[in-house]
């Protein structure tokens, strides 16, 4: 027998880090897993624990680092623990650290005091953050769960038909998806220093570009409308060399008003929640090699 590639770890601990700025308070709401792996071989082959740094020693650090370092992004966080990981302990050669961030928004009321919160309804924010002891690094940002619609400006037709096509083709449809996304940053411990990265800036602008790429395509397929999203990213983001895009077709199917003696000029629709196309793709720079990990659970 011969043990293949393994990691352990402390997985989905939730952390709220709060920051009172006087009666003004601040919060970051994270979900951090951990997974750490190297010489573990004897703990699989013997049973000996003498390499392992426990899994609740991991949970620990999340919790004392937010409180020691703060948290001012997914990523930033991420690295702190990845580099603490690989470099305090001598069996540990790799770290991987995968973050989920849920937004609050502050209740507007009146008076000084600042200090409550309305969770937003929108997508999850994501990050996974990979280190290993020769230097080397991994930063991939993301989101899930981000819901979009276009009323019109989308069609389908024209595609192979055989025995068991039923689908009408049409001109004009509703265009739904839920957004998954992971984009691979162009960052290392060097090029750090010379231009450091505003982690949350580089989140908005990749969303932003995600969502004015949706709007702006006239769509003759969902797959088009992919390959438009990833690549606005890629080119108006020079920070971010690859995009992994995930979109479940939302299908809206026109209401049959007919029995009714009703027309439907597109107006009124039924939602189907399931089966969904599924339609996803790699975005890359030209130039660029695929490096998002096959294992990415995000999508």
């Amino acid at each position: 027998m011969i043990l293949g590639q393994n990691q352990y770890g402390k997985a989905e601990s939730r952390v709220v880090r709060i920051v009172r700025d006087g009666a003004t308070h601040h919060i970051k709401d994270l979900n951090v897993s951990v997974a750490l792996s190297g010489d573990m071989e004897e703990v699989h082959l013997s049973g000996s624990n003498a390499n392992v740094l426990t899994t609740d020693a991991t949970k620990n650090t999340v919790f004392a680092f937010a409180k020691e370092h703060g948290v001012d992004s997914a990523e930033q966080f991420g690295i702190h623990l990845a580099r603490h990981f690989v470099t305090s302990q001598a069996s540990i050669r790799t770290a991987r650290i995968r973050v989920e961030e849920y937004a609050w928004e502050r209740i507007a009321v009146p008076g000084p005091k600042q200090h409550s919160f309305v969770r937003r309804d929108q997508e999850t924010r994501t990050a996974q953050i990979t280190f290993d002891d020769g230097g080397a690094w991994q930063i991939v940002s993301g989101l899930k769960d981000l819901v979009v619609l276009n009323s019109t400006d989308s069609e389908f037709h024209g595609y192979v038909k055989d025995r068991y096509t039923t689908l009408p083709e049409t001109r004009d449809r509703i265009l739904a998806t839920e957004v998954n996304a992971c984009w691979r940053h162009a960052w290392t411990e060097e090029t750090a220093g010379a231009r450091p990265v505003d982690w949350d800036r580089s989140y908005a602008e990749a969303r932003r570009h995600l969502l004015s790429a949706f709007a702006d395509t006239y769509s003759l397929s969902l797959q088009q409308t992919l390959y438009q999203m990833g690549s606005r990213v890629i080119d108006q983001c020079p920070g971010i060399d690859e995009i992994r895009l995930s979109l479940p077709n939302k299908h809206h199917f026109l209401a049959d008003l007919a029995p009714f003696g009703l027309e439907n000029d597109n107006e009124v629709y039924y939602a189907a929640d399931r089966p969904y196309g599924l339609i996803e793709a790699t975005i890359l720079r030209d130039g660029a090699e695929a490096g998002i990990p096959a294992d990415l659970t995000n999508l």
